[in-house]
């Protein structure tokens, strides 16, 4: 059985702050692959912790896309979904809370769902914070302590 996290831990590597290199626009520009684009970019936490950023969105619907934080589980090839900002493009339930909606949302991992034996990150909550692939991506840069390149800031792209 995968390794699990508790909600505290969920929360601490959420909250650990995440250097972006210099380059980082041009890493997490996406490229063509069947039918869609994507871009994965590892980085370490300020703690140690290892990341993965990983961007997808549709070539045909700008409404169907997915950014995605994931953990590097430590000595394992597994990586843990920690949090997930998706598009407008799909209706989703909280089986859990019998709650479903057709909006652009935010998943977060839970123990209660890893529990339950789905997906670590299958709770998710409407949100009205973006509207657009890039919208979506400065929420999770901002919500999940991604340190940008000091001559970089306050601009994102």
């Amino acid at each position: 059985m995968p390794t699990q996290l508790t909600d505290a831990e969920i929360r601490a590597l959420l909250e650990e702050p995440k250097q972006l290199h210099d380059d980082y626009r041009q890493q997490i520009r996406t490229r063509p692959k069947r039918g869609h684009e994507e871009r994965e970019l590892d980085l370490k936490g300020n703690n140690g912790s290892e990341f993965r950023l990983i961007l997808r969105k549709s070539t045909f619907n700008p409404l169907d896309f997915s950014i995605i934080l994931a953990y590097q589980m430590p000595g394992t090839t597994q990586h843990f979904r920690l949090r997930r900002y998706n598009g407008k493009s799909h209706e989703h339930t909280n089986s859990l809370e019998g709650q479903t909606f057709y909006e652009f949302h935010i998943h977060t991992a839970t123990m209660r769902y890893q529990e339950l034996g789905v997906r670590e990150d299958s709770f998710a909550e409407s949100t009205v914070r973006f509207a657009d692939f890039a919208g979506a991506l400065r929420c999770m840069l901002e919500d999940c302590r991604f340190v940008l390149p000091a001559e970089q800031q306050p601009g994102l792209f």
